[in-house]
């Protein structure tokens, strides 16, 4: 029997927090790539929160380990979790913060695509369907549409557009196979470990220079990344999903980037071009039609 209920202020000023959270996550990597190289640093990201997860699971006395069928489609789940990650640290190399964040959360129109054709009971209706195009509508502005300040921040927004790719089937494969059945923890366990373990190591082999000058503000950058992000916003995020309805907290994304394009505005100077906002407009517009029916999603927020 389903019991959770709609939300609250309380839930409401959490998840308006979780926004501001992720928004400003592009602008922490941003900061921390002045001393750590890009995909290192998604690496030691994972690192971080994977430990911490660990101690939380020991805490809780929650297994990960228990044999239960579900090690192929996790490992999957974790794949795609990493290449989303690259794709969004190295993508950050080429384009702002504020570009970024509008192009990653176009995540949730092709989530409902995925769902759309793979899972039973998860077809669109008209108001996703004119989402979906308003935001493929925005995605083709801001690729028509050139940032004077960097000529290849074309490659930046491909780049987080494959992001928002691997995201959405990361969402699409928790939600139509054995993985929808089991803690949203050793989800999470199956995403840190595996981009662990392929992050650091393909670090190195892309020739990356690794970890130059360790200031405080990129340290305290990637702690945030670390420790606020990838560890706690997203098992908090989890809590709120056993607890509260999901499609009344799914309306609350749209936040996420009109947080991530003002903090890439107020803290890194990030200058936006008229075309530009007229296409993020689009993007938020569609996001907030495709989530207004809500839809059951999984998988860790970008």
């Amino acid at each position: 029997m389903d019991r959770r209920t709609p939300p609250g202020a309380a839930a409401f000023a959490l998840m308006t927090l979780l926004c501001a959270t992720w928004g400003f996550q592009q602008v922490a990597i941003k900061i921390a790539s002045e001393g750590i190289s890009p995909v290192l640093q998604a690496g030691l990201r994972s690192t971080i929160a994977l430990l911490l997860l660990l101690g939380w699971a020991r805490w809780r006395r929650l297994p990960l380990a228990a044999a239960d069928g579900t090690l192929r489609c996790g490992l999957l789940a974790g794949l795609l979790f990493a290449l989303e990650f690259v794709f969004i640290y190295l993508g950050l190399s080429y384009t702002t913060a504020s570009r970024m964040i509008v192009v990653l959360y176009t995540a949730p129109c092709f989530t409902v695509l995925g769902l759309h054709l793979f899972v039973a009971g998860e077809r669109m209706r008209w108001r996703q369907f004119l989402g979906v195009a308003l935001a493929f509508a925005g995605i083709f502005l801001a690729f028509a549409g050139r940032d004077g300040s960097r000529p290849d921040a074309w490659i930046g927004d491909l780049l987080g557009l494959l992001a928002a790719l691997g995201w959405a089937a990361t969402t699409v494969l928790i939600r139509a196979t054995s993985l929808a059945t089991i803690s949203a923890t050793k989800v999470l366990f199956y995403q840190l470990a595996v981009s662990t373990l392929l992050m650091l190591p393909l670090s190195p082999l892309l020739g990356e220079s690794g970890i130059g000058n360790l200031s405080v503000p990129v340290l305290l950058a990637l702690a945030y990344q670390g420790v606020i992000v990838a560890f706690a916003s997203y098992l908090t995020w989890f809590w709120l999903l056993t607890r509260y309805l999901t499609a009344r907290l799914s309306v609350f994304s749209f936040l996420t980037p009109l947080f991530g394009v003002a903090f890439g505005v107020l803290l890194l100077g990030d200058r936006l071009t008229p075309g530009f906002v007229v296409a993020a407009t689009c993007v938020i517009t569609g996001i907030v039609l495709v989530n207004l029916p809500g839809r059951r999603q999984g998988g860790a927020a970008g």
